[in-house]
């Protein structure tokens, strides 16, 4: 037999549990280090992002509603995911320009994480939450609760870690989330998005969005059915205009440097929740 011709592979998005093309046909090349393409992504527009805030927004209701030692076993489901695709989350970063120790080192740190956060799906109500002094005959708790759809802006470095610490804490409270992925790794986050299908993750609960955060972040950061955005992946000269469009249904925004494991991560995208209730004399 003659050589063969390799089947390239186009990364499509990851919307509603599904793979779709962008609406508008557009791709972009992932260029190797000899000026090669490798793959095309799919370049995510307007129309995608509006459908991805739809489909977060539908399956918000289920997903808060579930325990939350229920969305652990889903966390670390999807963290038995990568564990099992861990050679091409590491051939993916090598390709990037990481060392072959550095990439099997940022994969395993990135398991860690999403089972670090499992662990708090649970636990984090008891710790942010409180049982209030007060003077007269009642209980008086405050407990969190997810404010609802989170756009995150992932980081471009480290890209594995960077975009785990952005979801992963979003959606163990209970939000739904919209995720915009770095330019620089794209077949990352669509890597990704195939553990998470095949992770017991309900269709809409993580949407996945590639192309480029300087088109994309305004729109996610002006969306009125929107409730929160990590801006940990924006730079900070960018982010001035897009907190004043944030703010304008209050927004929950944020802003983390580095992808340590941070419980005030979890917290930043709740909201309190005070209940009174009478206990007699």
């Amino acid at each position: 037999m003659g050589e063969r011709l390799a089947v390239r592979k186009t990364y499509k998005l990851y919307i509603d549990g599904g793979f779709p093309r962008s609406e508008s046909g557009r791709t972009f090349p992932v260029v190797s280090d000899d000026g090669s393409e490798v793959v095309h992504i799919s370049r995510a527009s307007r129309k995608d992002l509006r459908m991805a805030v739809r489909a977060a927004r539908a399956a918000l209701a289920g997903w808060k509603g579930r325990s939350g030692y229920n969305r652990g076993q889903v966390l670390y489901r999807i963290a038995e995911m990568v564990e099992d695709r861990a050679a091409t989350f590491a051939a993916q970063l090598e390709l990037g320009g990481s060392s072959a120790e550095d990439a099997r080192g940022e994969v395993g740190e990135a398991i860690d994480l999403l089972i670090w956060y499992a662990g708090w799906c649970d636990k984090y109500m008891q710790v942010v939450g409180n049982m209030n002094p007060v003077a007269g005959p009642f209980f008086n708790i405050s407990v969190p609760e997810p404010v609802g759809v989170v756009g995150v802006i992932a980081p471009s470095a480290p890209v594995l870690r960077g975009l785990v610490a952005g979801l992963a804490p979003v959606v163990s409270s209970g939000n739904t989330a919209v995720v915009v992925a770095s330019p620089a790794q794209p077949m990352i986050a669509i890597t990704l998005a195939e553990a998470l299908a095949t992770a017991d993750v309900p269709a809409g609960v993580v949407n996945i969005l590639t192309g480029f955060p300087e088109e994309l972040a305004p729109w996610l950061a002006g969306h009125m059915d929107v409730n929160g955005v990590d801006f940990s992946g924006v730079h900070p000269e960018g982010i001035s205009d897009l907190e004043e469009a944030a703010s304008h249904n209050l927004k929950r925004t944020g802003r983390w440097e580095g992808s340590d494991a941070n419980l005030y991560r979890i917290s930043a995208f709740t909201e309190i929740k005070t209940v009174w209730h009478p206990k007699g004399r």
